[in-house]
């Protein structure tokens, strides 16, 4: 009864979050000047090239060369912050907010250490994570075991946020695909360098809510077996905006007249265009990793955002990944179990051979 009982808890805290965050007009709602025209348009074509054909993509990607500076340095480890340019196709660049053109990152890392024998994991944003701090206090404990952590600014987030972006609201629809596409694309880039210039003996790729659904098509894009980890991640985004809280912070009304412009379409139809546009997103229908045995996935048992089925969805789509749950809804989860996060990438990592050198 106890167990009910804090569960009822753990869901409850999810959905005030959500209401004092989302349902108050305390903030431009997702997507309040549309769908994004042209843009749209664009990202739907090249879905096609991504969404799922996902196995007939270049490789190598394109090359990135970071600029370095160092934050900070011990005797045991150094904090540095690069800048480069989004290696995105020309035509993906052009329709990203000038803001974005360049990404950021920045890089946790053991001295002293070849990296043959390091491993070094690529920490992906979660929906509001604008800074590098949260996901470096995730993966600094891991200094002790040899695993870096190298942490990605998301494209429409922090120093990279167009102008006139409130917070995390997007603008647009295709502010949203823009975002996952670009950063599929320097994530991909990042652990090429991390394995053919930086010469990381194990890579991996992780992240929290968004930052998971990015990180588990990253995953299965990937040629070779890398640690896959999503955490507190949907297998789509129709999930969290047509199923999940942020149904109640979307400007339907907007996206409504935007579209009404031409077709006239009612609310429910927007919402139905809205599910069929995000379902491009869907993981399930990606490839299955090289090596699956080195996905696992860590869900809340009871998570107000992310219902048990969408998680289990992808599961079952890549047969031999691994399912955790933690006690918890998906606020309560992301304070409080780090330490779960932090064990499942080292028993990710553990499942992969070391690159020879």
């Amino acid at each position: 009864m106890v167990s009910a009982n804090l569960g009822v808890f753990y869901y409850v805290l999810d959905h005030i979050y959500a209401t004092f965050l989302h349902r108050t007009k305390l903030s431009t709602p997702f997507f309040s000047r549309g769908w994004g025209g042209s843009k749209l348009d664009l990202l739907e074509r090249m879905a096609k090239q991504l969404f799922p054909q996902a196995a007939a993509q270049s490789w190598p990607p394109n090359l990135v060369q970071p600029i370095w500076k160092t934050v900070w340095e011990t005797k045991d480890a150094c904090l540095r912050e690069g800048i480069f340019r989004t290696p995105c196709d020309e035509e993906l660049i052009n329709a990203l907010p000038p803001e974005s053109h360049n990404a950021r990152v920045a890089f946790l890392a053991p001295k002293f250490v070849p990296p043959q024998k390091m491993a070094c994991v690529v920490h992906l944003a979660g929906t509001g994570d604008h800074t590098f701090e949260r996901r470096l206090r995730l993966g600094g404990p891991l200094l002790k075991q040899n695993i870096a952590t190298m942490v990605l600014e998301s494209p429409f987030y922090g120093h990279r946020r167009p102008r006139l972006q409130c917070g995390a609201k997007l603008l647009c629809v295709s502010d949203l695909l823009l975002l996952g596409r670009a950063t599929i694309d320097e994530s991909r880039s990042l652990l090429h360098w991390l394995e053919v210039e930086a010469g990381f003996g194990k890579t991996g790729i992780c992240g929290l809510s968004m930052g998971g659904v990015h990180a588990a098509m990253v995953g299965s894009l990937h040629p070779t077996p890398i640690a896959t980890l999503p955490f507190l991640a949907p297998h789509s985004a129709v999930v969290a905006f047509c199923e999940g809280v942020f149904k109640y912070a979307t400007a339907w009304e907007a996206l409504r007249e935007d579209a009404a412009q031409k077709t006239g379409m009612t609310l429910e139809q927007v919402r139905e265009r809205l599910r069929s546009v995000l379902s491009l997103t869907d993981v399930t229908r990606f490839p299955i990793p090289k090596n699956p045995q080195a996905v696992i996935f860590v869900a809340a048992t009871d998570d107000g955002y992310i219902p048990k089925h969408s998680v289990l969805e992808l599961q079952r789509a890549w047969p031999g990944s691994e399912v955790r749950w933690v006690t918890g809804g998906h606020v309560s989860s992301f304070l409080l179990h780090n330490d779960a996060f932090r064990k499942a990438i080292v028993d990710a990592l553990n499942m992969l051979e070391w690159r020879e050198s």
